[in-house]
């Protein structure tokens, strides 16, 4: 039962791999793959892509949950875990991208990147003298906000995937919803930034 929470971790690993490339698939972006696919197939790979970021995301609650309730906390989970949450959501978001061009998308999602791969250096560079940067409880929030958004923008991008009503009132309704979404996770996601770069500033200076 140990083992649980790390092989929770591992499956969000897969399942953010299995999102990213059927998103990719379906957006024409996997060389012969692609050509081969017909409307219908496209499309429940879209749903697909957004049921296996749905399970990821949940995996990211319960691994940590499982982990302190039976007393499994490893080095190894502690690794993976970070790993496992930038990886779905930057594939998440790289094949948002990939379903097509939206202006009000790519700006927060180039923001949420810079900031997840310099926080990332900064731990390993913290890492080698010795400095730990501790997740924020903002931190927290962040991760919950990004989750959250990248999987409205993900049925609003695969919106006729999912057979949703065509209602332009409800449409844009939505789209503003998940827009917003996206923008405030975006902004909490650069506050997070700054906190870790100004901890690790003062460590390491």
């Amino acid at each position: 039962m140990k083992s649980l929470p790390n092989i929770l971790t591992s499956s969000r690993l897969v399942m953010a791999l299995f999102m990213f490339v059927a998103l990719a698939a379906a957006a024409g972006a996997v060389p012969w793959v692609s050509e081969q696919l017909t409307a219908e197939t496209q499309l429940r790979l879209e749903r697909w892509a957004f049921y296996a970021f749905v399970i990821a995301a949940v995996t990211d609650f319960f691994d940590g949950w499982l982990a302190r309730k039976l007393d499994a906390v490893s080095v190894w989970g502690a690794i993976l875990d970070p790993i496992g949450d930038k990886i779905l959501v930057c594939g998440a978001l790289l094949g948002l991208m990939a379903l097509g061009p939206n202006p009000l998308v790519v700006l927060p999602a180039g923001l949420i990147l810079f900031r997840e791969f310099t926080v990332s250096a900064l731990r390993e560079v913290g890492a080698g003298k010795g400095v730990k940067l501790p997740v924020t409880v903002l931190a927290k929030w962040k991760t919950t906000l990004q989750l959250v958004s990248i999987g409205a923008e993900m049925i609003l991008a695969s919106w006729g995937a999912f057979g949703l009503p065509q209602d332009p009132a409800m449409i844009g309704g939505f789209t503003v919803v998940a827009h917003g979404l996206l923008w405030l996770a975006t902004l909490v996601t650069l506050i997070t930034g700054a906190q870790y770069w100004e901890a690790a500033r003062k460590a390491l200076v």
